[in-house]
């Protein structure tokens, strides 16, 4: 009798448990190669709604789909094995009702495959989390900065930075804590309101801008490989610098195509005789 094993994904819960354990490990994978490439060192891969302005030039995440969503968690699910994945909620997908947002949600885990997904919102949004935990789809909190408002807040810009927007944040942060999200991230929020926070929540805080005293950490894949470069914001470190790296080898490519260097007959097929 033969028993055939199967590497499990870390699950929403794992992710949970490891506040005040270690940090927690994250970046945003969009294709299968790269996901590949990911897969063995996060606890957790983000699909995140970033894909519009890295993958597709889009201004913002606004003009981002489900069904895009969807088509790039299959592509993630496919190319990793253990870490567990969070697929973002596109804007226009969850916000009329927590309905609509359990419709949206169900749907991306039963078409992908994945463990969970991320909406942005604070207290607004708080039943809307509650109502999907309590039916059976874990989420993943975002608060602070939240791309998908750029329209109405001015701009990608830090926050916490007057009482008014800190008080809001602590009253964000912890409505979707209590409603039951298994982490949060918090985006673009001033240092000293980012350790505050993670100190008072029950759940893990994963930092993007915000402190090293988050539970975790995550970044764009593309930010961090030097990749993407339209912008760098002031919370992004280049790992590595690939932007030039891939145009020298494009270069180098174009060169040799003209000069009939490329492909040599050792690229070529033979007719064996």
């Amino acid at each position: 009798m033969s028993v055939q094993t199967t590497k499990r994904r870390l699950s929403p819960a794992s992710i949970e448990s490891l506040k005040g354990e270690r940090p927690i490990v994250s970046l945003t994978a969009y294709v299968t190669p790269i996901a590949r490439l990911l897969d063995p060192h996060v606890d957790f891969l983000l699909v995140g709604d970033s894909l519009g302005m890295v993958l597709y030039g889009l201004d913002t995440t606004v003009g981002v789909t489900l069904d895009m969503m969807i088509a790039h968690g299959q592509a993630v699910m496919r190319g990793s094995e253990r870490s567990c994945i969070v697929i973002d909620l596109p804007f226009g997908s969850y916000q009329e009702s927590k309905e609509q947002a359990f419709r949206s949600a169900a749907r991306i885990l039963k078409e992908t495959g994945c463990s969970a997904v991320k909406l942005e919102g604070g207290a607004e949004m708080a039943e809307t989390v509650d109502f999907l935990v309590s039916r059976g789809i874990p989420v993943l909190g975002h608060v602070g900065l939240m791309p998908q408002l750029v329209n109405t807040t001015g701009g990608y810009r830090s926050v916490g930075r007057n009482e008014k927007e800190v008080a809001k944040i602590r009253r964000d942060a912890k409505a979707i804590d209590d409603a039951g999200a298994f982490a949060i991230v918090v985006e673009g929020t001033v240092e000293p309101v980012a350790r505050e926070i993670t100190a008072t929540l029950r759940c893990p805080t994963i930092g993007i801008g915000a402190s090293p005293a988050c539970d975790g950490q995550i970044l764009v894949s593309d930010d961090m490989l030097g990749i993407f470069n339209d912008f760098k914001p002031r919370f992004v470190k280049h790992f590595a610098e690939l932007a030039p790296a891939i145009s020298k080898a494009v270069e180098d490519y174009a060169n040799e195509v003209r000069a009939r260097t490329f492909p040599g007959i050792e690229h070529t097929f033979q007719v064996k005789r």
